[in-house]
């Protein structure tokens, strides 16, 4: 018996992983999209494909549609593969007004100044050792140099123009791996971040200015984070005996320490 094979219908040309028809009917700039397509990670593909199908992406589809619960989170994954991204105000289902986001400038691909996962020089980090004693910022814990990373104080997402550079040190803070775990954490679960991005709220919260600080994203919280180092570690050794001893949480028992004393 002799089968016939069908034809394979024609190849369309492609651009990276997106016909090129796309390209036309999107009008998105070539040097977007030639960065844009050479995304392979996940969310952000998942991000940078609606916004090439839809010309824009906003809170609740990501949230609704795609069930990732932190949409700046997710954005600011594109702006790290070096997409720029421009944020916007759209009217929700409900009325609110609510964040959406499109292609940004591409000349920002030119500029560098998306934002994102950025390389610093080394004698820019070396400058922030200096200034900070190799200390992170958050818990004040001193660490060799590689196991710090140069974190802005104001995410880019609220900073936006005023991000800062090289040239504004200040702008900048060295964090140990766990606290910019935390720090990313509570950020992206902060209204400030999501919805409100007034700048003047992010440089008076904990994660920006543990040295002086009002709030934690929003909440009228204060916190004190201690590292035990080196020979110190014998008395955290004694304060964490003594607390299991009276049956308390290190944390409980260092509050009831202080406030026998007085404090």
């Amino acid at each position: 018996m002799m089968f016939r094979m069908k034809a394979a219908p024609p190849l369309m040309k492609v651009v990276g992983r997106i016909p090129r028809k796309i390209d036309i009917m999107t009008n998105i700039d070539k040097r977007i999209l030639a960065i844009a397509t050479q995304v392979t990670k996940k969310r952000p593909k998942t991000m940078i494909d609606h916004i090439i199908k839809h010309g824009h992406i906003t809170t609740e589809e990501i949230r609704d549609i795609y069930g990732y619960n932190h949409p700046p989170r997710a954005m600011r994954d594109v702006r790290e593969e070096g997409v720029p991204i421009e944020t916007y105000r759209v009217e929700g289902s409900d009325g609110r007004k609510i964040a959406a986001y499109r292609f940004g400038n591409p000349d920002d691909i030119e500029r560098h100044k998306l934002g994102g996962r950025k390389v610093f020089s080394k004698q820019f980090k070396k400058q922030l050792i200096e200034q900070y004693r190799s200390r992170c910022a958050i818990t004040s814990g001193e660490f060799k140099a590689r196991y710090l990373q140069i974190d802005h104080r104001v995410p880019y997402e609220v900073a936006g123009e005023e991000i800062g550079d090289e040239r504004t040190p200040d702008k900048f803070m060295l964090l140990s791996g766990s606290a910019q775990r935390q720090k990313s954490w509570s950020c992206e679960n902060c209204e400030n971040l999501s919805e409100l991005r007034d700048i003047e709220i992010c440089q008076t919260c904990y994660w920006a200015s543990p040295e002086e600080y009002s709030h934690i994203a929003m909440e009228p919280i204060r916190r004190v984070d201690i590292v035990w180092s080196g020979e110190e570690i014998e008395d955290y050794g004694k304060i964490d005996a003594m607390s299991k001893e009276n049956k308390k949480s290190i944390q409980d028992y260092i509050k009831d320490v202080l406030r026998r004393y007085g404090i």
